[in-house]
């Protein structure tokens, strides 16, 4: 005699065989030494299944019954209602709430690794080149529509309401003020678009420019200068990265990795993808290559318009006293090259004495340090 001879379950069983919407009558054993549940249905041959393959189906099973299936696509059912029974197929079927295997699993790791790959080589690769082709052939009325939406949605993903737009500083006697300088920076410059400038009513200490001719100052970053010829630096600055169209490589890189991003994960993952642009954009993480020349492109335009290159190194090293080496608040000027450098090269720009022509009287700079005054 078997140690382990076939159990038969205690009352009829219902089988579904997923063929058709008829319910099958039958009996069903459970076979321990060959780890089966063997049903034999009233009306047809019978059908074993293996013990360890059988999974439960909580959606179709009530606390009276059990809904049984096997792993796989298959859509056979077999329904168990006598309490008896139901204890044991329980004891037998050890792996009836396990997770379903996964079929292939090699070959699926294989191709995910393979699509994860494309996806990095598309992001990283193709759509920066792409981007800089386009940036070379993109026209100036399209650059400067690019320019006007990246600037809305900026506004729009930093007003604190989250219903408008974060405003623009608009003091007219600081306004005027701000104009002097870029007249002064201008005329010196032959930038491939013309220079629109704001100032925005936010803390934060930075200053970027956007596709388009946008330069855009914080009131932070005029609040922290003390002179308007640190602002003049800044601007200067911003305006070697207009001449070199690198707003508009930068804006482009990003609009593509997020419609990249976009058509993998969809729109629910709009939100967060516009956040990134926007960090992207105001953070702008420029190459060491690009931000080196636009640091020489700003020491030449401050000296050919009879200003001391030096202005930003003073700026940073205030920077750097008041809120340590590498704080929050100087993300956008720790980019490359590292601060130390571009303070060395500052100073040395500058000849030993220059000090320049003045560039504003102080009743036109306290004005341009009000510019957010709406009283």
């Amino acid at each position: 005699m078997s140690l382990y001879p076939p159990r038969a379950l205690s009352a009829p069983i219902a089988f579904l065989d997923g063929q058709s919407a008829a319910i099958r009558r039958g009996r069903a054993e459970v076979r321990t030494l060959e780890k089966q549940l063997v049903i034999l249905p009233d009306d047809g041959e019978t059908i074993i299944w293996r013990l360890d393959d059988i999974r439960l189906v909580p959606d179709l099973a009530g606390t009276d019954q059990l809904a049984l299936r096997l792993t796989g696509t298959g859509t056979a059912r077999l329904l168990v209602a006598n309490a008896t029974d139901i204890n044991l197929v329980r004891a037998s079927a050890r792996r009836l709430t396990d997770k379903e295997p996964i079929p292939n699993k090699g070959r699926i790791l294989r191709w995910a690794t393979a699509a994860i790959g494309s996806v990095a080589l598309i992001i990283f690769v193709l759509v920066p080149v792409m981007a800089d082709q386009l940036a070379r052939f993109l026209p100036p009325a399209g650059e400067k529509a690019l320019g006007d939406a990246t600037l809305l949605q900026i506004r729009r993903a930093l007003d604190e309401t989250g219903f408008s737009e974060l405003p623009f500083c608009e003091d007219r006697k600081g306004t005027f003020a701000l104009q002097q300088i870029e007249r002064r920076l201008s005329a010196q410059a032959d930038l491939p678009v013309d220079l629109t400038v704001h100032v925005l009513d936010h803390p934060m200490v930075n200053a970027f420019a956007l596709p388009g001719g946008h330069i855009v100052f914080f009131r932070g970053l005029i609040e922290e200068a003390e002179t308007p010829e640190e602002v003049a630096a800044v601007f200067a600055h911003e305006m070697g990265h207009v001449e070199a169209r690198d707003p508009t490589r930068i804006a482009l890189r990003s609009a593509g990795s997020i419609g990249v991003l976009g058509l993998l994960f969809g729109d629910f993952a709009g939100g967060a993808l516009v956040l990134f642009m926007t960090e992207r954009l105001i953070q702008a993480d420029y190459t060491r290559e690009a931000e080196a020349a636009a640091d020489t492109y700003a020491h030449d335009l401050l000296l050919a318009a009879d200003l001391p290159p030096n202005g930003i190194a003073s700026f940073f090293e205030r920077l750097q006293a008041s809120y340590g080496d590498e704080p929050e608040i100087l993300q956008h000027f720790l980019s490359h090259p590292e601060m130390g450098d571009r303070i060395a090269a500052a100073r040395a720009a500058t000849p030993a004495g220059y000090e320049g022509r003045p560039l504003l009287t102080e009743t036109e700079w306290q004005a341009l340090r009000r510019i957010c005054d709406r009283s």
